[in-house]
């Protein structure tokens, strides 16, 4: 095992197979040295965290879809790698979309998506600090809470 994979490990995360797109993308594109990886939702297997943020969501559910989203990620920069997370020299930026009503506390938006910037510091530590965007979004694809895309640097 390598240091990122003992620190996925000590962190308690199983990381979930690399999802397939579901339209006409693919999930993440090489160019030189960064990688674009397409947004990745708030779904794993049978587990989904759905609702909008200040109707059926709390910014706990939030984050916990968060979570999932960056579980997603995590996948897809492994896949991109060619399964080497050691690879992954810099998470450069997040994007991040919280499904919420027009009324929903806009300081709330960013406090979703730290559960997604929060894993990515805790497993890849300095070089897991990015810059990002959390905005509100009145629907994401299959009712998801959030939906994040990365741009990542490897070696």
């Amino acid at each position: 095992m390598n240091s990122i994979e003992i620190r996925l490990k000590e962190l308690g995360i199983d990381l979930p197979v690399a999802s397939a797109p579901v339209a006409n993308y693919v999930p993440y594109v090489k160019s030189g040295n960064l990688v674009f990886i397409s947004g990745q939702i708030s779904k794993i297997d049978e587990m989904t965290v759905g609702g909008r943020l200040g109707e059926d969501l709390s910014v706990e559910e939030g984050q916990l879809a968060a979570k999932l989203s960056a579980l997603n990620l995590l996948a897809q920069m492994k896949a991109a790698c060619d399964g080497d997370l050691t690879r992954v020299k810099r998470i450069v930026k997040l994007g991040g979309f919280v499904q919420s009503t027009a009324d929903a506390t806009l300081a709330d938006i960013p406090k979703v998506i730290n559960g997604c910037s929060d894993i990515m510091v805790a497993v890849f530590g300095d070089a897991g600090k990015h810059a990002r965007f959390a905005v509100s979004a009145p629907s994401l694809p299959l009712d998801v809470a959030v939906e994040i895309d990365a741009i990542i640097e490897i070696s």
